[in-house]
């Protein structure tokens, strides 16, 4: 009677996408290895926790899967298998409770990511999953997997391999694209990396900045145009920066504007600085007699404009227009500014481009039969929300699972 052979498994990359992976493989009985080059696992997850552990969201399925933009259909597969339910069905598991907040998001009872991780990490081991840490993986030589390690080169052979390395954003945490071209020289397509959920560079005076860096616009929506060039307007909150702007009213439009930029040269937004009056309302204000109180006095007593909203009106509107009450009216509820650059990608919170999904058969690449890839070194990107962690573990229980078929598949007489 002949017993079934171990299948052997790499996951490379300690995120939660390989580390989704690495559970989804040893939960088939696979023996998985799982190596990352820095000295310990979940790095940029538990960064991202440190504001609170944002897991995933609670809003309605089909509205869910619309958030990842244009491959919202390259998605779904996983999704439709490991969505936002089953993913807190899942936190629930390792013994953390979660709880919905004001805006939908999904969070740990504690907001903390550690407790999450240490208990995730915990259950891995349970399950046989072996840890190599600083483990920099540098390609393939000879059909083996090549290492870095702090006691020399290791060349390692498996049966499978599933990379999930991350984008292109935070290299200090591990995440700094160094996979593509060795990717690319397998005859992998990859999409060049660049920024998502990023600030963007506005070019103030030395004036205006020297003022306002730092400061939050709470009360605040823009109007700019989406991805799809529609025009769409959100209200939220974001930060003026020394040199542009930031924040989640930003990150929830930087795929567009993004794209806008690379075409144009440059984009514009529109501000509402009083999202909760009419146009109407803001007119017969500003145009009301104001004696012999300046115009920002004025705008001041009547619309509570003052600080970084006051000054943006000086710095976006011509000193004739701002002279001129209905034209600065009209200015309030809809001041351009104009956006120059994406800032670098390094200090974006995740990255778009990646792995051409037209190159992957579910999750293994075409160009190398047993290879899988996974989470965000993908080309797709997402908003802040929980929707970039959970698209990231679903994606690495789909190639996990992927795996384990393909060899059993593979190996079966």
């Amino acid at each position: 009677m002949s017993s079934t052979p171990t299948l052997r498994i790499a996951v490379i990359g300690g995120g939660p996408a390989g580390l989704m992976a690495a559970q989804a493989a040893a939960d088939r009985g696979a023996q998985v290895a799982l190596f990352d080059a820095m000295p310990s696992v979940g790095r940029k997850f538990l960064l991202a926790g440190r504001g609170g552990m944002n897991i995933t969201h609670a809003e309605n399925y089909q509205s869910f899967v619309t958030r990842y933009g244009r491959q919202s259909h390259r998605l779904r597969p996983a999704l439709d298998q490991f969505g936002p339910q089953q993913v807190r069905d899942w936190v629930h598991g390792l013994g953390v409770e979660t709880f919905v907040g004001s805006s939908s998001r999904v969070f740990p009872t504690d907001m903390k990511a550690a407790p999450l991780l240490r208990a995730w990490l915990h259950r891995l081991r349970e399950g046989g999953v072996q840890f190599h840490m600083r483990h920099r993986w540098r390609g393939w030589q000879d059909g083996q997997l090549v290492f870095d390690t702090p006691e020399g080169v290791r060349l390692l052979a498996f049966d499978a391999v599933i990379l999930a390395l991350g984008g292109g954003s935070w290299a200090r945490l591990g995440s700094d694209g160094a996979w593509v071209p060795l990717l690319q020289a397998q005859g992998v397509a990859v999409q060049p990396l660049v920024p998502a959920n990023c600030g963007f560079d506005v070019d103030w005076s030395a004036h205006f900045s020297s003022r306002h860096a730092g400061e939050p616009l709470t009360t605040v929506a823009i109007t700019a145009m989406d991805i799809d060039g529609v025009r769409v307007k959100r209200q939220g909150q974001f930060v003026i920066t020394a040199g542009g702007v930031e924040g989640s009213l930003i990150y929830a439009l930087s795929a567009a504007l993004r794209e806008q930029i690379a075409r144009d040269g440059s984009t514009t937004i529109w501000l509402d600085l009083t999202p909760d009056h009419s146009l109407e309302r803001v007119i017969d204000e500003v145009t009301r007699p104001r004696g012999a109180r300046s115009m920002s006095s004025h705008l001041q007593s009547r619309l509570g404009l003052k600080g970084v909203k006051s000054g943006l009106l000086r710095e976006c509107v011509s000193a004739a227009d701002f002279a001129d009450p209905e034209t600065l009216a009209r200015a309030v509820k809809l001041l351009p500014v104009t956006l120059k650059r994406p800032r670098p990608i390094d200090e974006a919170i995740s990255s778009a481009g990646g792995v051409s999904f037209d190159g992957i058969d579910g999750s293994m690449l075409r160009a190398m039969p047993g290879v899988f890839v996974a989470g965000e070194m993908l080309d797709w990107e997402a908003p802040t929300g929980g929707y970039l962690l959970t698209a990231c573990l679903a994606g690495g229980k789909a190639a996990g699972e992927q795996a384990v078929t393909w060899l059993e598949t593979s190996l079966s007489p």
